[in-house]
Order: C-alpha cells, then structure tokens, then sequence
C-alpha cells in the first residue's frame, strides 16, 4: 500500500516537471518572483553538474570509468608533470569526464541562448520553454552527457580545450561586473540605512568592510611576494605582483577624485577593496599555472610551511609539486581550484536573486530599449492558481526582467569557466600524449587581470566622458 501511494505521489510531481517554476514551490515557500524562481533553477542545474564533474575526479570514479566500454581506447594518453600514476589512463578518464559533463552543459545553455533571443515578454511562445518543462530540459542534458562520453578524442579535445579557455575568460569579466554591482549593492544600501536610522552605526559598517578588504589584499601580496618570487629569480612573478599593485592603488584612487564622486556618486573605496583583492586572485592564480615549479609551489606546502616554520622555505628548489594527487589512481583537484569555484558560486547565486531595478547588471543583461523594468507586481486575479495564492507570480508580462538569450550564454561561459578550474587549466599537447600547464594560461589570466581593472576604470571615467548618457 505504501508503494502504490509513493507512485501516485511521485506521479503528481510530473505535471508539475512540465509547467512553470510555480509549481515546483512547496506551500510553505513564500510568494517569490517568476523570473527570480527561474534563473535560481537554472543555476541549481549549474551548480549540480559542478559537483558531478568534481566527483569526477575524485580517485574511486575515475578507477570506474576505466570500464567504460571504449572510454580509454583510442584515446590520447595524458600525463600530468610531477604525477606518477600506475596507468595513464587513469589521468585520461578523469580529464575526460570532466570536457564531456561541460561539454553537454555548455551546449545545452547555447542552444537555450539562440532560441531565447529578442523575448520581450513572458507572453512569447518561448518564455513558457525558458520558465518550465524542466524534466524535459533535465532529460535534454543527461541525453547529451551520455552521448558526450562517446565523443572520440582527438581534435575535440583541442578545440574543446580553445572554446574552453575563450568561454571561461568571458566569464571571469562576468565576474567582475558582478562584484562591482555587488559592492554598489551595499554601498547603496548602507547609504540609504545611514539616512534612515543611526548613521554612525552603518558608517561603521561601510568602513569596517572596505579596511577589511584592503587588509586581506595586502596580506595576499606580501603572501604573494614571499612565496612566489625568489631573489635570484621569478622575474615575471615579480613584474605581475607589482605592476598589478600599483594599478589597483590608481584605482582605487580615481575611485574617490572629486570629479568622480560628482558624476559618479556610487562610486568609492569598498567597490575598489573588492577590485582589488579579486585583482589579486586572478594574479595568484595566474602563477600556479607557470611551468617553473620553483616559481610556483603548490597550496599544500604553502599552508605546510606556514603551519609548521621548521620545514624549509615553499619557495625552494624542493617544493611540493603543484599537482599532488591523494593516491596512483590519477589526477585529483587541486586545493587551489577551490578558490575558483567559490568565487563562481557566490558570482552564480547573486546574480540569479539579485533584484534588476537600479542594478549595473542590469545594463549588462536587459535586451535593450525595449525592455522593461517592472516594479513588483503581486496582486491581482492572475496570480492564484486552482483557488491557491500563485507560489511564483508571473512579473514579466510587460516585459522580461532580465535577458533570457545573455543569462544562458553567461551559464554557457561558466560551464567552461568550471571545466577549465576543475582541470586546473591544464592543456593537451599536440599529439594528445600528456597535459601540462603552459604559459598561455598564465598570460590568459594575467591579461584578464588588466582588463577587468580598465573596465573598472571605464565605469568610473564614463560618465565625465560620455556626459550625453544617464549613467544614473
């Protein structure tokens, strides 16, 4: 009997797999937003498939999917530098795993990305595709996962790798635009608190989060310099730490010029803190991608030597190798991928909930003029379903909040940003023998790194140059 209740309450969640993001809310959820609903499904599908790639790697399902009937023959053998496994294949399956679960991924948000293009309103046939039939769309993309392992290797592999690195640099830009946003976010906020209420306490606030992130920047670079340069060497090193440290200080002092703060009144020291430090990041994380391992000691024998000050200097000769795998079965990730892919999460979930009205994400998403940017609309006869208030309620009926078309393609970069982050940003050679981190990588992110501080400083010269255009 409770078999045949169990089928019958799993059987009244299938029409719900089919409609809108409505129904997927238990009556205990409060009364959300459709377009909120949707995009924070969309980025649980993300997220999910984030964490089956790093299972991928993990040392028992790689063992597994050596079984795989045809998965390492034919294929190409990889080896990682400073990595002594007992069978090459063992690094293949992990690696390729990895290119398919992105790969289908990918595929599956830029196919959404052109079929979404110029939906002005909810009313468009393709809106109902974009805000349900969510089984259908789970079932397109393990579909595509299961035919992705069967992809021979190959020159897929080395143009998966390119679309790769394009798709994850486009997304690091991403990243930034949304961690200013994020910072006018609060910045606004407490502003607006301090009016309101007690404007010592927020002021407070406001100060104490800017110090806080201008101290850990500061750590980061001295932590930068002891580690990942050496006196009689790491030249390059060197030049990224300090020419990527006197740029943020050029920011961040443009950032409080009386012309700025004029034009550009949300403008100040906390979006910079965070400029900063993300700048930072990018330029530690382009280093662990250097080929000099003497230049470049993994995160382990960092925290080691931090930890424990009598083993010798983590920037020595005798380092640990920047790639140590927990056993012979393959390649494991590293610790400093999970830098990456915390950065994407918070990046991720931020802008799925964030409220379009006065955002800088805004100008980056909206389809155009267009579009329209509704208040909150909550009430009316519409907004019930079967006698029931409506869990989610329908907010683009006038016109989307956000553009459907760019929010797949920004998940479509942040599949490949994670392939490349889970793979450490390791390429295969030419001949598909082994992969290695190179020096393409390092200048990709270096050069990352300056454009996300012109873009930075774009939006705060813009409005003194382009003084036509509300940049309000």
């Amino acid at each position: 009997m409770g078999a045949v209740l169990g089928v019958f309450s799993l059987a009244s969640w299938v029409p719900c797999l089919c409609s809108g993001a409505s129904c997927l809310l238990c009556s205990c959820c409060p009364i959300s937003k459709n377009s909120t609903v949707t995009r924070l499904i969309y980025a649980f599908i993300l997220i999910l498939g984030t964490i089956v790639s790093c299972i991928m790697m993990t040392d028992g399902i790689q063992t597994q999917l050596k079984k795989i009937p045809g998965f390492c023959e034919g294929g190409f053998q990889i080896k990682v530098p400073d990595i002594k496994a007992e069978k090459d294949c063992d690094v293949l399956v992990g690696f390729k795993a990895v290119y398919r679960i992105n790969f289908a991924v990918a595929i599956f948000f830029f196919a959404f990305c052109l079929l979404m293009l110029k939906v002005k309103t909810s009313k468009d046939p393709r809106a109902a595709i974009h805000n349900g039939f969510w089984f259908f769309k789970i079932a397109a993309i393990i579909g595509i996962m299961v035919g992705s392992f069967y992809i021979p290797g190959g020159h897929f592999t080395s143009v998966w790798f390119v679309a790769g690195m394009m798709g994850a640099t486009f997304f690091i830009f991403i990243q930034l635009v949304l961690l200013v946003d994020m910072a006018h976010s609060w910045n606004e906020s407490w502003v607006n608190r301090m009016e309101e209420g007690n404007p010592r306490l927020w002021y407070a606030a406001l100060l104490s989060f800017t110090s806080l992130f201008y101290i850990l920047s500061i750590i980061f670079a001295v932590l930068l310099y002891i580690f990942y340069t050496r006196p009689d060497g790491c030249t390059e090193n060197k030049v990224f730490i300090s020419l990527n440290l006197i740029f943020c200080v050029a920011v961040s002092i443009v950032s409080i010029l009386s012309k700025i703060q004029e034009h550009q009144p949300r403008s100040g020291l906390l979006q910079s803190s965070i400029i900063t430090l993300y700048t930072l990041y990018l330029t530690w994380s382009a280093m662990t991608n250097e080929p000099d391992r003497s230049c470049n000691p993994s995160l382990r024998s960092i925290i080691t030597h931090l930890t424990s000050p009598t083993v010798s200097p983590a920037n020595s000769t005798t380092l640990a190798p920047a790639s140590t795998p927990s056993s012979q079965n393959g390649h494991s990730m590293n610790l400093d991928d999970f830098g990456g892919l915390t950065i994407f999460v918070i990046c991720l979930i931020y802008s799925s909930i964030r409220t379009s009205s006065n955002s800088q994400v805004n100008k980056l998403t909206l389809s155009g003029s267009d579009s329209v940017i509704l208040g909150d609309t909550t009430n009316g006869a519409s907004d019930e379903e079967d006698g029931q208030p409506r869990r989610a309620v329908d907010n683009e009926k006038e016109g989307v909040q956000y553009s459907y078309s760019f929010f797949h393609w920004m998940l479509c970069c942040a599949s490949l940003y994670i392939m490349m982050t889970i793979t450490s940003w390791y390429s295969p050679d030419a001949k598909f023998q082994k992969v290695s981190s190179n020096w393409l990588a390092v200048w990709v992110k270096m050069g990352s790194s300056w454009v996300c501080l012109l873009l930075y400083l774009w939006t705060l010269v813009a409005p003194l140059i382009l003084t036509g255009r509300d940049f309000s």
